[in-house]
């Protein structure tokens, strides 16, 4: 069911006054037929009583005549009271047209009916009598009499429309008081979700700390209440994200201008050879390959987190890959003095471009920060569920408050493993989770006395 545009308090107040309006009009039907079927019943044990009573008269009666006495001097002490008299065919007492407008098949085999006769409504038995042989009323040889005795139920029904009109009176009275009521009751019991609503225009993108109430609200409300809190988490968290990412990105992009603007400013104060001027053009380039290499990765990042299809998915060796890796940082390990080893082989299903660069960074990561004279090593291994790879390399620890944001954008660790000088902009660790993720996988890192290690862990094919 579409609802029209009405507010909640108004929508529960109209579904209570409905269920209210039901079961009163349910109500009312009931005692209305209850009433009547009581009606009927005392007045089938009425006619049966005259039935008897006339059936005692029948039975001491002489003649037609004397019946007609004693019946007449009966229904004069009994308003609203009418009877018939048949021995065989032939009607010996009452108004032959008592029955004309009676039900089909009430005389001679009905038992009990209603009818309308002279403006009147009537309700009325019919039995046969069992009277004794010798009975005056039957010694001619005839045996079937029949009484038919009627009674005027208008009684019964002004009773029952007085009822009725009182019934509906009630309800439509009962319906008022059920919607003030309604209304009252849904006011009180959205009070809480209207002080959530306020609650909830005083957060801003300067107060994202404040939370909905838990305890102080229903059961149904306290659940919202819990998801809402946990949504802000989630928004407080991913602004504060976002915060420090725009001035990361303000910071890494601020010394790179600066030092084209100062660059340029100083060769343009005077005039200088040529060969100055190429000097200058060189260290410029150097700096806008730099801004564009950062902006490409901020690209391929945003690609990554957007969840887009991998566009090339094929059986990837990840040994093999590994291998070609190795030949070329093979030079940068020598100037180290830091040996590459490789252990175990796997295969799994992805993007083989894409898995060479979350390995690549995760191995130039490993060299950079290496101690000279150890080894960087990758262990692949392959269980039932997953495949994983390891890379490890042996250097300064990396500190616990450090380990959960390392792979956030443009977060450097780099002091505390001592190297303050190192290069890139902080976005190689966030592009090879989002390759990981991208894959399925997930990926973490573990750094204990001199010993880190990142493992990338994927499904297998």
């Amino acid at each position: 069911m579409k609802w029209p545009q009405l507010t909640l308090t108004a929508r529960l107040t109209i579904l209570f006054t409905g269920v209210a309006v039901s079961v009163l009009l349910g109500l009312g039907v009931l005692v209305a037929w209850a009433t009547d079927r009581h009606f009927v019943e005392l007045d089938h044990a009425y006619l049966s009583d005259k039935v008897h009573l006339v059936e005692k008269f029948v039975a001491e009666a002489n003649t037609p005549a004397e019946l007609k006495k004693v019946l007449d001097e009966m229904l004069g002490s009994h308003s609203g009271l009418f009877i018939q008299v048949w021995r065989d065919s032939e009607l010996i007492y009452g108004p032959a047209d008592l029955a004309e407008n009676a039900p089909a098949g009430f005389l001679p085999e009905g038992n009990f009916a209603d009818w309308k006769y002279a403006n009147t409504e009537l309700r009325g038995l019919v039995e046969r009598l069992k009277l004794r042989v010798d009975s005056p009323l039957v010694s001619t040889g005839s045996r079937d009499v029949r009484v038919l005795v009627a009674v005027d139920t208008v009684h019964h029904e002004h009773f029952l429309a007085a009822m009725k009109k009182t019934l509906v009176l009630y309800i439509l009275f009962a319906t008022f008081v059920s919607g003030l009521l309604g209304w009252w009751v849904a006011r009180k019991g959205l009070a809480p979700l209207k002080g959530m609503r306020e609650r909830a225009k005083s957060i801003t993108v300067h107060n994202l700390q404040e939370r909905m109430p838990v305890d102080s609200v229903p059961v149904e409300l306290a659940e919202l209440a819990v998801g809402l809190n946990s949504m802000f988490d989630r928004l407080n968290r991913d602004f504060q994200r976002l915060m420090d990412f725009s001035a990361d990105l303000a910071h890494e992009l601020r010394t790179p201008l600066s030092n084209l603007l100062t660059q340029t400013q100083v060769a343009l104060a005077q005039r200088r050879n040529p060969d100055e001027y190429r000097e200058v053009l060189a260290s410029n380039a150097e700096e806008f390959e730099r801004m564009a290499k950062m902006v490409s990765d901020m690209l391929f990042l945003a690609k990554m987190e957007n969840g887009i299809d991998l566009p090339h998915r094929e059986l990837i060796r990840l040994d093999d890959e590994v291998r070609a890796l190795f030949d070329f940082y093979e030079a940068v390990a020598g100037e180290k003095n830091v040996r590459l080893d490789l252990k175990g082989q796997a295969e799994m299903d992805g993007d083989k471009l894409m898995i060479r660069r979350a390995i690549s960074n995760l191995l130039s990561n490993a060299l950079r920060h290496a101690d000279a004279g150890s080894v960087v090593g990758i262990d692949i291994s392959s269980r039932e569920e997953a495949v994983e790879l390891e890379v490890i390399n042996q250097g300064q620890t990396i500190a616990p408050d450090d380990l959960p944001r390392l792979f956030d954008r443009f977060y450097r660790a780099d002091r505390s493993r001592g190297h303050p000088a190192s290069e890139g902009a902080g976005l190689g660790l966030a592009i090879t989770k989002a390759i990981v993720e991208s894959h399925g996988g997930r990926i973490g890192v573990r750094s204990s006395e001199r010993r880190t290690s990142f493992y990338l862990e994927f499904p297998r094919p």
